[in-house]
């Protein structure tokens, strides 16, 4: 007969935390929310570490090169999903990567013979207000001049007029030349009073600029997420299907981890793709697989010391059926505390700590908090990140409230055929395993996200914690009962409702 487990399959929503000794010394914003991404060996750093325990789900409507930037900027890890072409997908993480913190590579050039009105053009297509002039008209070539939207008044100025008439040519523009550091370029900037610093080589070709709004950017997101050479970090996720051919070019593309997007990980096709991925490439790059529900799934994948992360939870999303349409799964609470207790005793064993991700199952920010404090080194959410004004899809009024569209990856809408075809010679889908719904629309990711972080900050204050490590240590979880989650609620008094309080409540509806 079935194996029966003992207890029932448990939710986030089923437990408080018991507040800890909060010290006299300790404040929100001194609360370091780092945490791995990658495996860390016994008696070594991490090799990737996140400033933000959060990360972005590999849906189509969620996790486009706009919301990876954002989230990156938050310090959090955007995944671009795979449920596209290789080439598509590789373009999102290019472009994630071509924001590079300080030293940008100029995409916006032209050449002295073009006229006034190519460059009026030009700055309205791309929206940059500095263009390079350079000889050959690229962003590599040998630079000859600079113009502004300064330089010309559209509605006076002659806009047949050749650039060449308006351009600060190469003799009164100031540079830097290759080499220098990020700190002597601001403060040359700052020194001349210039918005704009280009960078040459030896024969004088442009390499980079340098931009006083890039420098005050940074200091407004002091916990962006970089790789060594100052670009935002992505994430990518990859099949099981063609993971030989696509994750060779998302990491060429410059992805700096990838992760198996699976609703059941625990599959001898996703340990083979593990294999290769770290026999191809070795340590070079983090692999996240998943997603399982037990110690047993997670066993499997860490065998062999392959995987870096792993994803825990199946069912759990808001728009995801699999549970009520194949009776598989397992409350989020549940799974998550079962692999974090396998995780531990893992790392009690080898020395070697296999940082863990929440996916799914997330109704509000009390939930992200109570995760983190069961063991989750970090959440992966879709619907948090859907109803934000950075997620790919558009804007769609319905009786006059904003909404997004939001879909599973599971849904015929997503279309994602080597994920849940069942017969991949028809492409056919026999049913579906996600909803399509719609989501309200919230705000900016960094509003949104910003009040989240402050409350976790807040929480962890209470228990006395000053790191995520901390917190997982020294946390107490209580269950609770009907009663007393009524006795939390505000059901005795009328309570007033602001666009605010909306703001703040509306995504852990349940959807």
């Amino acid at each position: 007969m079935a194996t029966i487990l003992e207890g029932v399959s448990r939710t986030f929503a089923e437990y408080l935390l018991l507040p800890r000794l909060t010290r006299k010394d300790q404040r929100p914003e001194q609360v370091d929310l780092s945490t791995p991404l990658s495996a860390v060996e016994p008696n070594q750093l991490p090799r990737f570490k996140i400033n933000t325990p959060v990360v972005s789900a590999a849906m189509q409507s969620v996790s486009g090169s706009k919301l990876a930037i954002s989230l990156a900027r938050q310090g959090g890890l955007g995944f671009i999903y795979c449920s596209q072409e290789i080439e598509t997908q590789a373009e999102m993480v290019h472009q994630v990567k071509a924001h590079k913190a300080g030293f940008v590579s100029s995409d916006t050039n032209t050449t002295a013979n073009k006229t006034l009105h190519d460059v009026i053009e030009l700055m309205r297509q791309t929206g940059h207000s500095t263009v390079p002039v350079t000889d050959d008209g690229s962003g590599h070539g040998k630079l000859i001049g600079l113009i502004t939207d300064q330089d010309f008044w559209v509605h006076e100025d002659d806009l047949d007029n050749p650039v060449s008439r308006h351009m600060t040519p190469i003799s009164d523009v100031i540079y830097g030349e290759e080499g220098l550091t990020l700190r002597e370029a601001n403060r040359l900037l700052h020194k001349h009073k210039k918005k704009c610093l280009p960078i040459l080589n030896g024969e004088g070709h442009l390499t980079s600029l340098v931009f006083k709004k890039d420098y005050e950017d940074h200091m407004r997101h002091p916990l962006e997420l970089l790789d060594e050479s100052k670009r935002l970090c992505v994430g990518a996720a990859i099949n099981t299907h063609d993971y030989k051919t696509r994750a060779p070019v998302l990491i060429e593309a410059g992805a700096d981890a990838l992760c198996f997007d699976s609703s059941d990980g625990f599959t001898e096709f996703q340990k083979e793709g593990i294999d290769w991925l770290r026999k191809e490439f070795g340590n070079g790059v983090v692999i996240g697989g998943g997603n399982v529900v037990s110690a047993e799934g997670f066993d499997y994948l860490v065998e062999e010391g392959g995987v870096d992360f792993i994803k825990v939870g199946m069912g759990g999303g808001s728009i995801c059926i699999t549970r009520e349409q194949k009776g598989i799964g397992r409350g989020q609470a549940s799974a998550l505390l079962d692999v974090v207790q396998r995780r531990d005793s893992y790392f009690e064993e080898t020395g070697r700590y296999i940082p863990i991700c929440s996916d799914g199952g997330l109704a509000n920010d009390t939930q992200i908090v109570v995760a983190l404090a069961m063991g989750a080194d970090f959440v992966m959410m879709g619907r948090y990140f859907a109803m934000t004004e950075e997620s790919p899809t558009p804007k769609t009024s319905i009786n006059g409230q904003m909404y997004k569209p939001y879909w599973g990856e599971g849904t015929r809408r997503a279309q994602n055929w080597q994920r849940y075809a069942e017969d991949m010679s028809t492409r056919e889908m026999v049913f579906e395993e996600g909803v399509d719904a719609y989501v309200p629309l919230v705000g900016s990711l960094a509003d949104v996200l910003g009040t989240t972080l402050y409350k976790l900050r807040s929480t962890m204050v209470n228990i006395g914690s000053d790191s995520l490590s901390e917190f997982r240590d020294q946390a107490t979880l209580t269950l609770v009962s009907e009663q007393s989650v009524v006795e939390a609620g505000t059901s005795t008094v009328f309570q007033f409702t602001t666009n605010r309080d909306f703001e703040e409540t509306s995504w852990g509806d349940k959807g």
